[in-house]
């Protein structure tokens, strides 16, 4: 089964770290994401959201559970699925680059499904779902600053 990616960019004309506080902080992604319920199932060695943390994210029926694997403060977060969904290997990097017109987010995820001929169906559902997290992202973030976004569609 071939490899799937998914990469998704958008704009905010907030700063990097105002969305980087958003992505480390579990508990706020269901105030700007399609994700309705959030639990920190376990804490990194260091406590809280570091990196080994354990997050459950609940979307109706869906149930994912994520480890955070790697940050970079102002930089990047990123994460791999323990389990939720048909799909083995996924990763996503959540990379963050910042200059005078505010900040591009860059959300690439890459994976394998579990299940022969469903790859392209899963990343075109999780394309769409991901491209709805990264908006919401960049709007609210913009909102806490109290900038006007512009399209941010890239």
């Amino acid at each position: 089964m071939s490899v799937q990616t998914i990469d998704v960019s958008v704009a905010t004309r907030a700063r990097a770290c105002t969305v980087y506080a958003l992505l480390r902080e579990g508990a706020g992604w269901p105030s700007w994401s399609p994700i309705e319920r959030f639990e920190l199932v376990r804490e990194s060695v260091d406590g809280g959201e570091g990196v080994g943390a354990v997050r459950l994210f609940r979307t109706g029926r869906i149930r994912s559970v994520e480890r955070i694997v790697e940050l970079v403060p102002d930089r990047r977060l990123s994460y791999v699925l323990e389990k939720g969904l048909a799909v083995r290997g996924y990763r996503a990097d959540i990379d963050l680059s910042e200059d005078v017109s505010g900040t591009s987010i860059r959300w690439h995820s890459t994976f394998r499904s579990k299940m022969p001929g469903m790859g392209g169906l899963y990343r075109r559902t999780l394309t769409t779902f991901i491209r709805k997290c990264a908006e919401g992202l960049a709007e609210h973030s913009a909102a806490i600053e109290g900038v006007r976004e512009a399209d941010n569609r890239n």
